[in-house]
């Protein structure tokens, strides 16, 4: 089986080219070449987006899936069905479920549940992006699948709600040093988050299998924590004491528009979502995660705080936290002592 991996270097797609190199498929990697892949991967240098290099870097190669990780908006799909309509048996494309109705007319989510964000531009592109690839099935019988992922990390990533520009380290540093640390809303809603390894087990089960052609799957854990059960074990795996402060996600959107709160918050994260992964099951029915946040947490930050290179430090972030619960503990003073 040979597998053409548009992308491949990030979280989702890296586990995905090791496990189907594990598996024996043939697997071609297309990207820009700037970092390495493992063993057994084939290296396509190319942009996506110069059509004339990719074509002539593809040839006359035909694969039996394509599987695109980094459209966006439709004009990527419009030119991926350019590329690759003649080429493949099969092409999925990832999605996000970010695209589900915000908020959620039912925190149970399966595959049926409306697509509508008003609060993202980012989940409105790829609900556009579905659409045009569904036409494109029904009308000129384009192969294609859609997985949406939830919130997916891998061993250099922690998974946060509230975060700065660069990432999670911050965070971890206000954790391990006790100082507090921000929490969208109460805290109480339900999240789900889900190890890379696991992901890649559920999306490679779908590659090539004919009876997800015209289909969208959600691939996630079956563990749901809320956003404190969350903290609460990063601090236990880093043996500290967590001190949260819970500030609205309303709130939060309104101060933060640098950070772009409405939406990965207000549009995404601040919403109890539990998903329910049947359908995916039924096509893989080898998908049974096995990896658990505590465990999964824990690998993490062995790997992060062995590595220096990952510990990006967000000063600005940092002053921003210190500033708005200083500024909203100054407003409860001031309102006590009327």
């Amino acid at each position: 089986m040979k597998a053409l991996i548009i992308g491949g270097t990030g979280i989702i797609s890296s586990a995905i080219v090791r496990l189907l190199i594990e598996r024996k498929w043939e697997v071609y990697v297309l990207n820009r070449g700037t970092k390495k892949l493992p063993d057994g991967a084939i290296q396509i240098t190319a942009d996506i987006n110069d059509e004339e290099s990719v074509k002539d870097k593809l040839g006359n190669m035909h694969f039996d899936t394509v599987c695109e990780f980094i459209g966006f908006v439709p004009e990527h799909i419009e030119r991926d069905y350019r590329l690759f309509h003649d080429i493949t048996n099969h092409y999925i494309y990832i999605s996000s479920a970010s695209a589900y109705h915000k908020p959620a007319r039912n925190y149970i989510i399966t595959e049926g549940t409306t697509l509508a964000n008003p609060h993202w531009e980012y989940s409105r592109n790829k609900i556009a992006c579905e659409e045009l690839l569904m036409k494109l099935y029904r009308e000129n019988k384009f192969p294609v699948t859609i997985v949406r992922p939830s919130h997916t990390y891998d061993e250099n990533h922690i998974p946060l709600g509230v975060h700065g520009k660069n990432g999670f380290w911050q965070v971890i540093e206000r954790i391990r040093n006790e100082k507090p640390v921000i929490i969208q809303g109460d805290g109480t809603s339900l999240w789900t988050l889900t190890f890379n390894t696991d992901f890649a087990v559920g999306f490679v089960g779908l590659m090539g299998n004919p009876h997800t052609i015209g289909e969208a799957f959600q691939i996630t854990s079956d563990e749901s924590l809320s956003w404190n059960q969350i903290y609460e074990t990063i601090a236990d795996a880093l043996g500290v004491k967590l001190h949260p402060y819970h500030i609205s996600s309303d709130f939060l959107a309104e101060i933060g528009e640098e950070y772009d709160f409405e939406g990965s918050l207000t549009g995404d994260k601040s919403v109890t979502v539990v998903f329910d992964n049947s359908k995916l099951k039924k096509a893989v029915p080898e998908f049974n995660p096995t990896v658990s946040f505590s465990q999964g947490v824990r690998i993490a930050l062995d790997n992060i705080l062995a590595h220096k290179e990952l510990q990006i430090e967000d000063a600005e972030f940092d002053s921003w936290c210190d500033n708005v619960i200083s500024a909203l503990e100054n407003a409860k003073s001031a309102l006590k002592n009327q």
